[in-house]
């Protein structure tokens, strides 16, 4: 190919990425400018569509204000980054101990506790929802944060990638420590956790995200403002007589920058973890 078709073909690609992260990110932009916008002014560049509407005339952070002043957004966020962030430490020792037992360790019925595992992820969290809520009821957990972290520790994919992870490391090195003596814990800690970083790292944002964004289960589990989480308090939001929009448009930027600020530097490790996490018998 020619300088001049490269340069074409180059540009035509760079037009392509940027209408496709213009698709991703005007939307997102547009919410941040509307919860720095008095209410008045939210709509009113938009038909006609103005350049306006892009960028607030008159910015203001009533919104936050209010947010924090009147719905206890700071108790929200409080409680939401303390589900995501504990689920994450007993997710990520939890699959990482079912990972490696699938993937170095031999037992009776492997192979259909695997197929399990893999067929839970695939169940739709409303078919869950009643039994689990009636487990849950029982052991007196409702409306507590246990009710919230408990039945998302185990995670299928979580688990799914690291065996996938830990069986890509060569079985010479397991068997090496065996060898020398080492138990299946030592092992764990000493040779399978220093490698598996990347895999580490996909699966804790894989959990981190889980809850940042759920809503149907602390819908029904968690009933008092002591333990509500964002995307409720978000729900919450909409009245029935009015839209507080620029509310609505602050929530959802806050709801979205958190896991972004997380993903953006993490996205090497992430796509290594799942890259890593190669299919293998």
């Amino acid at each position: 190919m020619t300088p001049a078709p490269r340069r074409l073909a180059t540009l035509a690609l760079a037009v392509l990425y940027a209408a496709v992260a213009a698709f991703f990110v005007v939307p997102l932009w547009w919410a941040l400018v509307g919860s720095l916008t008095p209410l008045d002014d939210v709509f009113r560049h938009l038909a006609p569509f103005d350049l306006r509407a892009l960028w607030p005339t008159h910015p203001t952070l009533a919104a936050y204000v209010a947010l924090f002043r009147d719905h206890a957004f700071g108790r929200v966020l409080f409680n939401t980054a303390f589900v995501a962030l504990a689920t994450v430490a007993a997710g990520l020792v939890v699959n990482a101990l079912a990972g490696f037992a699938f993937a170095v360790m031999a037992f009776r019925g492997k192979r259909v506790l695997f197929v399990a595992v893999l067929v839970s992820a695939m169940v739709p969290a409303e078919a869950l929802a009643i039994p689990l809520y009636r487990v849950v009821g029982s052991l007196g957990m409702l409306d507590s944060y246990g009710a919230l972290i408990a039945p998302a520790v185990s995670n299928g994919i979580a688990i799914f990638l690291f065996r996938q992870f830990f069986a890509e490391i060569p079985t010479e090195i397991m068997e090496a420590a065996r060898i020398d003596g080492a138990g299946w814990v030592t092992i764990l800690l000493r040779l399978y956790v220093p490698l598996s970083l990347p895999v580490t790292i996909a699966a804790g944002l894989l959990l981190f995200v889980f809850q940042w964004e759920s809503f149907l289960w602390p819908l029904i589990a968690a009933h008092s403002p002591n333990v509500m989480v964002l995307q409720i308090a978000l729900a919450n939001l909409q009245q029935q007589h009015s839209t507080q929009w620029t509310q609505i448009f602050a929530a959802s930027s806050l709801a979205a920058l958190v896991p972004l600020m997380l993903l953006l530097p993490l996205q090497r490790y992430y796509v290594r973890g799942i890259v890593g996490s190669g299919v293998k018998g």
